[in-house]
């Protein structure tokens, strides 16, 4: 018996070890010619256990996306205390030195997020919501979750709080998102830490790198914060999504 239960206690600390280990991709944003259109996660639904990293790569370019932290039963406004990463533009013909952002799966609920952009037309509004741990099936399935988001038509997405703390509900957060700020034109705006990381997410940014304040992406202050900063933001989607149709980066 003793030796059962020991092996047990084995096999699940060895079980936690891999979960550990484990790395998620998920792509924020895509472009016109993906299959599924611009507005969407990659994959838009994934299953991670306790313990795994999903790193998320802002790879649509042209692109001005977010990650906001949302719910099942209203996936287009920000959970109170949920983690947002800021809008960040990825100028046209981007190839590589994407910025990255890492959160630690740390419960097994289902965990819902959405994009902020407003503009050219509001992206949650257009099916961009993504799911972690979500049901298969039924209510709180990511069908269904998309389904409610592009119903909500009439009303414009939730803006998240401009440089909100690094924060999450069922996940763990320790970095902003990065880099930013690089020769390439990528920049970040409204990135969580408060101001200074969000001047800061720093060149090498991804999360678990230690944030710099000479790094020089904007921050909330630049662009107003909240809603002018959400402003700011959708007249920069909108030439975004010239550039894509018309293949000229309009700034």
């Amino acid at each position: 018996m003793r030796t059962a239960t020991v092996t047990a206690a084995v096999l699940s600390a060895a079980s936690l070890a891999v979960a550990q280990n484990q790395t998620f991709n998920i792509q924020v944003g895509a472009e016109v010619s993906t299959p599924g259109g611009v507005f969407q996660f990659i994959p838009s639904n994934i299953t991670a256990p306790v313990g795994s990293t999903i790193t998320f790569t802002w790879k649509g370019s042209p692109g001005n996306h977010t990650v906001t932290q949302s719910t099942s039963s209203d996936p287009c406004n920000p959970l109170s205390n949920g983690f947002d990463s800021g809008f960040l533009f990825i100028p046209a013909n981007t190839t590589s030195n994407f910025p990255t952002w890492n959160v630690t799966v740390t419960d097994d609920a289902p965990i819902y997020f959405y994009c902020a952009q407003l503009a050219p037309i509001p992206h949650c509004n257009a099916g961009m919501v993504g799911s972690i741990n979500a049901p298969a099936t039924g209510n709180g399935s990511w069908e269904s979750v998309q389904a409610l988001a592009m119903s909500l038509n009439s009303t414009a997405p939730g803006q998240p709080t401009a440089g909100a703390p690094l924060q999450g509900v069922n996940v763990s957060v320790t970095a902003a998102p990065g880099p930013v700020a690089t020769s390439a034109g990528i920049k970040g705006v409204d990135l969580p830490g408060g101001s200074a990381a969000s001047s800061a997410a720093g060149s090498s940014g991804s999360a678990g790198s230690s944030a710099s304040a000479s790094s020089g992406a904007p921050s909330p202050s630049a662009t107003g914060g909240g809603t002018s900063g959400a402003l700011a933001n959708a007249v920069s989607g909108a030439a975004l999504f010239v550039s894509a149709v018309f293949g000229a980066l309009l700034l």
